[in-house]
């Protein structure tokens, strides 16, 4: 049987939320802070994403 793949929405929303503080203030400081706040929450869940991948409960 084929291993399932980790669904980590938690990574996820973590990373969006922390790369879109993050982005918040990368775009103030280059002036365009709706690009930063967006590409900081792309970037930060697709790291978040892959970094943690696996569920609390593994056994």
């Amino acid at each position: 049987m084929a291993q399932n793949l980790h669904r980590n929405g938690r990574g996820l929303f973590l990373g969006a939320l922390l790369g879109g503080v993050a982005g918040f203030f990368v775009g103030r400081m280059m002036g365009n802070l709706a690009l930063g706040i967006i590409l900081g929450a792309v970037v930060g869940s697709a790291l978040l994403y892959r970094v943690n991948p696996g569920p609390w409960n593994r056994e």
